[in-house]
């Protein structure tokens, strides 16, 4: 690939929001591209640029690019231009590419791939489109491009699929696809089915195994987002001076504990396809406590917790054995989604920033338990740094009402989430010690993450998460 091509695609990687490598220094050292379709009347040749991104470290990440290709220039698409090449294969000397996800023409071809036959001139050149049984695609669907994502590209089409296109890729499962596979073939309710994807396979496969660069799955027409309705619930609230949260109409509790019975119905289903194991505790203790260190190093303002902060992740190390399985791995409001039937959780890949092997490893159940917790403590607490009231008596109290907000909401979620798989009529349990020593550590493992998070990002939001290891140590 030319020089002129890899500088484009270094502009246009840079400028881009999920492009992971921002801050660091880079360049593209190699480009692979891949043709989807050959051109047709009116419409633009389809492929994949594979960008391998080498940083000034040594190491390597690897980025999809889809590209919509025209022989001419398209006004409509000059904000999503790529870069302007040189190509003897096109009519005038010239290639205008464009980032295909932003091109109605260019997605209705990829969204035709998944059906044989239905796209004219098709050559995918180890592009393959897996198709599960069970639903009939709309074909006429207009596509329109997703804005919230922050590192992955969503596609809808009308009111029928969603194509997630993966940026950063690595060879190997990836575990939003098989995850919602598994769960999608055994009946799930609480997913949105998967209708297919796409991989790129080598003809000397790499041990990892395919390169999987998207999924197609249902769109859930009917879908609110999990953090905008706990929000409002704790809006309410605080325009309810006088009343307790279990008194106001937008209590967030009975929901709350359907999500705990959601998640718990997932973990199941889980451990049934993928199976368990278990790590020794003084391992996983070993990993929080060298995070705990780590994150000393950026945020100051935890030192005087870090005597009860590593007693409490020492404490790990005395169970002998913990029991890991598939879980979501990066679990919270923001990955969740209520219809008029169910709660829906998205989003499997696990932490994007890790690497694949290590999003794939089995891990604590408890660990999505506790990212649930740290979420309702969020969406309370995040709404009392937005108040612009500079009275330290309502901003007293608007703090407790947001502490009462986010503990009756974490005592339903856990209370239903233990519960779920008792039988009918028996008690909530309580937790074991075991499991209490795990659920805090995994609490403040996940509280002292988001304190270097924001430190290093949202340094006005880090009173939040430094409040929470405050409060519990």
């Amino acid at each position: 690939m030319s020089d002129h091509i890899r500088a484009d695609l270094h502009t246009f990687l840079d400028r881009a929001r999920w492009f992971g490598g921002k801050g660091r220094g880079f360049e593209v050292s190699h480009v692979r591209r891949l043709l989807i379709t050959d051109p047709v009347p009116e419409g633009p040749r389809i492929a994949v640029d594979l960008a391998t991104v080498t940083y000034e470290d040594g190491t390597s990440e690897q980025y999809q690019v889809p590209l919509s290709l025209y022989d001419v220039p398209q006004e409509q698409l000059g904000h999503a231009t790529v870069g302007v090449w040189d190509d003897p294969d096109c009519a005038g000397g010239t290639v205008f590419a464009y980032d295909a996800v932003h091109d109605r023409a260019a997605m209705a071809r990829v969204l035709a791939a998944f059906v044989p036959g239905s796209a004219p001139g098709d050559d995918t050149e180890g592009l393959v489109f897996v198709r599960l049984a069970g639903h009939d695609l709309d074909l006429t669907a207009p596509a329109s491009l997703f804005t919230g994502e922050q590192s992955n590209s969503s596609v809808l089409f009308g009111e029928d699929a969603v194509l997630k296109l993966f940026r950063k890729v690595t060879p190997g499962s990836n575990p939003d696809i098989a995850t919602h596979r598994v769960l999608t073939e055994v009946g799930s309710t609480h997913v949105a089915e998967l209708y297919g994807w796409v991989e790129f396979r080598e003809e000397a496969e790499p041990p990892e195994g395919p390169l999987q660069l998207g999924m197609l799955q249902q769109f859930l027409r009917t879908a609110t987002d999990g953090w905008d309705l706990a929000l409002t619930s704790v809006r309410n609230l605080f325009a309810e001076a006088d009343l307790h949260a279990d008194e106001v109409g937008g209590d967030f509790a009975a929901e709350a504990a359907r999500l705990g019975i959601a998640l718990a119905d997932i973990h199941a289903e889980l451990r049934d396809a993928f199976g368990t194991g278990t790590v020794p505790g003084d391992e996983v203790s070993a990993g929080m406590l060298a995070r705990l260190e780590a994150a000393l190093e950026v945020v100051p303002e935890l030192a005087p917790h870090a005597t009860p902060l590593r007693a409490a992740l020492r404490a790990v190390a005395d169970v002998a054995e913990i029991e890991v399985q598939r879980v979501h791995g990066d679990l919270h409001l923001g990955q969740t989604l209520r219809t008029t039937l169910a709660w829906k959780v998205v989003d499997f890949e696990g932490e994007p920033a890790k690497p694949l092997a290590e999003r794939l490893r089995p891990d604590s159940r408890w660990r999505d338990v506790a990212g649930m917790l740290r979420s309702f403590d969020y969406a309370a607490h995040a709404l009392l740094a937005s108040s612009t009231d500079d009275d330290p008596d309502v901003l007293a109290q608007l703090g407790r009402r947001a502490w009462e907000w986010a503990a009756r909401n974490q005592e339903a979620f856990l209370a239903a989430y233990v519960g779920a798989d008792a039988e009918a009529g028996a008690e909530v349990r309580d937790l074991t010690a075991a499991e209490h020593t795990l659920l805090t550590a995994y609490v403040l493992d996940k509280a002292v993450y988001e304190c270097a998070y924001e430190a290093r990002n949202r340094p006005l939001w880090l009173p939040i998460p430094l409040g929470a290891v405050e409060r519990m140590t």
